[in-house]
């Protein structure tokens, strides 16, 4: 159960008779002090409710005389300030921006990232009308993690997200990946086709859950290997089919083949084949190394076919001559 702060305001409720064998968040949609669904479900996934003093998941059964105790945070403003932050512009018209993002730019606000995000660098960049679905994520169709470089594509008009929206849920956007990797795999090509869940334990990691009904899929290629008789390091092209959360570094960790530098899913532990300035490099580089390199859409005013490709970011690229 997360900690309760001084700020922070305490809720017990009893489950009568009427909330009898109802999930967890269908129950809590039904009490007075929690206005909307997704406060409800970001609550349960940061471990700020609890049942009987277990923390529990969203689709928990609750019984009679279950006391339910919520933990509600301060809420963080709701707005997001423009903020003049400098962005690589690699292609922009009425409809559509795309940009090649850096490491350390969370794509839009979230308990505790309210400043520096890729929103508030656009809000800045140009004044947004009305009609969004989630003004906390204006013309946000998908997401890079914050540590993640490379292509994005955001729209500029409630129409142009749409028109963008349905081609990611329809799988027709075309995303290339540069990783470097932890090892080399046996194999110089294949494909992890592993669902991916939350991790019960620790609700900000995710994990393969196999039964799962939402699909990841990942093929994947061996562009160059580093370390001679025992390799130390391979860079690796991933071609996802599907974009679930953190889907890349899960499906390269379950290969064996953690990204380097990736903490969550990996160690700082370094491949017996690395000796020297090979070492060095690996231990020191500080983020996750991986980077969207390619993008392939129909734009979504018009529909014709657009590749927009972001070259690697410094630091990938002196990790590379290092290995090399």
């Amino acid at each position: 159960m997360t900690r309760a702060t001084p700020e922070s305001q305490i809720v017990h409720c009893v489950v009568g008779p009427e909330g009898a064998g109802q999930r967890l968040d269908r129950f809590l949609a039904a009490q007075s002090f929690l206005p909307t669904r997704s406060r409800i479900a970001f609550l349960i996934r940061g471990g700020h409710v609890s049942v009987d003093g277990v923390v529990r998941k969203t689709s928990y059964p609750v019984s009679v005389g279950n006391v339910v105790e919520v933990v509600l945070p301060p809420e963080e403003p709701s707005w997001v300030e423009p903020e003049d932050i400098p962005l690589d512009v690699l292609f922009e018209d009425e409809s559509i921006v795309v940009i090649s993002k850096p490491a350390g730019m969370a794509s839009h606000p979230a308990p505790g990232t309210r400043h520096g995000t890729l929103v508030a660098a656009l809000l800045h960049r140009w004044s947004l009308g009305e009609g969004w679905p989630d003004p906390q994520r204006p013309g946000i169709v998908h997401r890079l993690d914050k540590d993640t470089t490379g292509v994005m594509v955001v729209a500029k008009t409630p129409e142009a997200l749409q028109g963008l929206a349905v081609q990611f849920q329809e799988r027709t956007v075309r995303k290339s990946y540069l990783a470097i990797v932890r090892g080399v795999p046996r194999e110089t090509s294949g494909s992890v086709d592993l669902p991916i869940g939350r991790d019960p334990q620790n609700r900000k990691r995710m994990q393969a859950v196999t039964g799962q009904k939402r699909e990841a899929v990942t093929p994947w290629a061996v562009l160059e290997r580093f370390g001679g008789q025992r390799p130390a390091a391979a860079l690796v092209k991933c071609k996802p089919r599907t974009g679930r959360t953190h889907q890349i570094r899960v499906h390269m960790a379950c290969l064996g083949h953690p990204l380097i530098g990736d903490e969550v899913y990996g160690s700082r532990r370094v491949p017996a084949g690395a000796s020297g300035a090979m070492r060095a490099a690996l231990l020191e580089f500080p983020r996750h190394a991986l980077h969207a390199s390619r993008l392939e859409i129909n734009h979504p005013v018009g529909g014709r076919p657009l590749r927009f490709e972001a070259p690697l970011p410094e630091d990938m690229h002196n990790l590379l001559l290092q290995l090399r």
